[in-house]
């Protein structure tokens, strides 16, 4: 499909750096208005998952259902997941924003955790709420990593996806997993780094404690870059030779050409999390399904707009091509 050339966003004045517009919807936006049910699944290998529902009608399921996936040590609480599932029912639709595994607030009981290319769980979820209710179609969002997630799982498993699954939206994506570590440990990116380096290390401690002799967290606190922190856990813990291993076969980019799904990747060029390997112009512009939206300003899960309804730029677009007739 043609790269989508101008974006209708305009972030409010008072938030003229890509910085600003991804601190303060962080930090200081609330969305109160939105009900979770949640219910516990068993996973095959023992685990569990947490998913949190939001129905538009109590008891009863619409036709249409959305799968939200959060972002890195997100969870279904996060403003921006909060945000996109209040714009989903207002749309008429349910939703069901799903916890990553040790992100629901309880650790989960197996070494395995969670990772940006784990498209296993993801599936696991999508199947699961097709039995969970009648629902003639499904679509998927997806922030950042969840964005990640989304993209891999409809170019790797694009034979095999449920033909309930008929579009999707992600956004804030780093499609490119080595560049964008690298990228978010430039000084200037660091307080980010060190916030997401805070609670992973702080989940090896529980990881240590619930599985004695399995994780050694020796000079833990030294580990000071996500390249060092994924060679020395995440790689292991899930099948990797190493981090660069991790990076290659679980960056979406490399799928996104196999997407046969109507697909919007919307990344803000200010986004201080991604570099320009994380901008697949190439591949969309070769796609028929996907679209390329990339606005001069949004930064990393932001996008806001000062509206009096509250709604940020990735709600109102994501609802806007999910439903229209048309994708574009």
């Amino acid at each position: 499909m043609p790269l989508i050339q101008h974006s209708r966003y305009q972030p409010p004045f008072y938030m003229f750096n890509g910085h600003l517009q991804t601190i303060v919807p962080s930090l200081w936006r609330t969305v109160p208005d939105v009900r979770y049910q949640r219910e516990r699944v068993e996973t095959d290998d023992g685990d569990f998952l947490d998913l949190d529902w939001s129905r538009v009608a109590e008891g009863k399921a619409a036709d249409t259902l959305t799968i939200v996936s959060h972002g890195l040590e997100g969870d279904a609480s996060r403003p921006y997941v909060r945000g996109m599932v209040r714009a989903i029912n207002r749309a008429g639709f349910d939703a069901l924003a799903w916890n990553y595994r040790s992100c629901s607030g309880e650790m989960n009981r197996l070494l395995r955790s969670y990772h940006l290319g784990d498209t296993d769980d993801l599936d696991f979820v999508v199947r699961y709420a097709m039995g969970a209710g009648h629902y003639r179609r499904l679509f998927l969002t997806g922030f950042s990593a969840g964005g990640n997630v989304t993209l891999k799982y409809l170019g790797e498993k694009a034979d095999r996806v449920p033909a309930q699954v008929q579009r999707a939206a992600v956004f804030s994506v780093p499609t490119d997993l080595k560049s964008s570590s690298q990228h978010i440990a430039r000084p200037e990116n660091r307080v980010y780094l060190n916030r997401f380096l805070k609670t992973l290390r702080a989940k090896m401690r529980q990881k240590a404690e619930l599985l004695p002799g399995q994780v050694d967290i020796e000079n833990l606190e030294e580990l000071r870059d996500f390249v060092q922190f994924d060679d020395r856990f995440t790689a292991p813990m899930h099948g990797f030779k190493s981090a660069d291993d991790y990076y290659e076969h679980s960056s979406s980019g490399r799928y996104i050409e196999h997407i046969r799904v109507p697909t919007l990747i919307v990344n803000a060029e200010n986004d201080p999390f991604l570099p320009p390997a994380c901008f697949p112009r190439d591949a969309a512009a070769n796609s028929q399904f996907v679209f390329l939206e990339t606005p001069r300003e949004g930064g990393h899960v932001g996008f806001p707009e000062g509206t009096p309804d509250g709604n940020y730029y990735s709600e109102r677009r994501a609802i806007e091509f999910l439903t229209a007739e048309v994708p574009a």
